[in-house]
């Protein structure tokens, strides 16, 4: 099984109001992943919001989920962090704690420059001892990737591949292919944003790193072995039934949402870290209510 390819699921980090991993939690959520056969988990992404963590809640979540997870399913970790010293701890951390790669983004106050971010991936990739995946996550960074950035950083050794934003439709060939041109070949691209992954994985993506597969592992696996085999229609069909869900990520945020369904569905009671907000009751219910009607809960 490779960490690179096929379906990713991101759980969120279930915490308290003070920031205190809820361990049973966390196990609740990564049950049925496992037995759902994703490809790899990936525990302190964006949507498990690493970036509010102490390092302390982030290496016991990671244990958590080695132990959980017991090496059925290749396990990616977060290890974004605003100096390149401490990004260097936590893939160490991560790595004895039983990680199969670290996912790296260019976490900053002030804007990076590329070499900066070049810089950067070098000396975690050649002191944290951990496989890494590029984590190109504008939205969130408010640094953006070029392709030949990602070339560069793909002949490191250590860069085992990249997670980048889903393109839009009308964009999303030419993207994959610009991609293509300047990796070596074979690297893995992947691609997150869950209502454009179905077309990035059609033009050429090996993997989808999903949030929605967090909570719902089945239909989103279903899409991609649609697409593994071939079946280019039925993978957007069914894409076109998760539209819904997908229409609910983009109204209010693919973490706020997911983070409101865990505890009507039983997955304990997680609080979002201020500054953030959970959702208005009256936008839960409509979640709730709508992945019931697609029958997902």
């Amino acid at each position: 099984m490779s960490a690179f390819t096929g379906l990713s699921a991101f759980p969120i980090t279930p915490c308290d109001a003070a920031g205190r991993l809820d361990e049973e939690g966390l196990r609740r959520l990564l049950a049925p992943l496992v037995e759902a056969g994703v490809d790899s988990i990936g525990v302190l992404g964006s949507t498990g919001t690493y970036a509010y963590l102490t390092r302390e809640t982030r290496c016991r979540a990671v244990a958590v989920a080695a132990e959980a997870v017991a090496g059925r399913v290749p396990l990616l970790v977060g290890i974004g962090a605003l100096r390149t010293d401490e990004a260097v701890r936590l893939a160490r951390d991560a790595r004895e704690a039983g990680a199969s790669a670290g996912l790296l983004a260019p976490v900053s106050y002030t804007p990076l420059t590329e070499k900066e971010v070049f810089d950067h991936f070098a000396a975690v990739a050649g002191e944290g001892g951990l496989p890494l995946v590029i984590y190109d996550n504008p939205a969130t960074t408010h640094f953006r990737f070029t392709p030949a950035l990602i070339g560069r950083l793909a002949r490191l050794p250590g860069v085992a591949a990249v997670k980048c934003p889903g393109p839009s439709p009308e964009a999303v060939a030419r993207t994959v292919a610009e991609l293509r041109g300047t990796v070596p070949g074979g690297f893995p691209l992947g691609f997150s944003g869950d209502w454009h992954a179905t077309e990035a994985m059609i033009a050429g993506g090996v993997a989808w790193y999903s949030v929605a597969a967090g909570l719902f592992p089945r239909p989103c696996q279903e899409i991609v072995r649609a697409v593994q085999a071939g079946e280019t229609d039925r993978a957007r069909d069914l894409d076109a039934a998760m539209t819904p869900l997908w229409d609910l990520f983009k109204a209010h945020s693919s973490l706020r949402i997911v983070h409101g369904l865990a505890e009507p569905l039983g997955l304990g009671r997680p609080v979002l870290p201020r500054p953030l907000q959970p959702l208005p009751e009256a936008v839960r219910a409509q979640a709730l209510a709508t992945v019931r009607a697609m029958g997902l809960a």
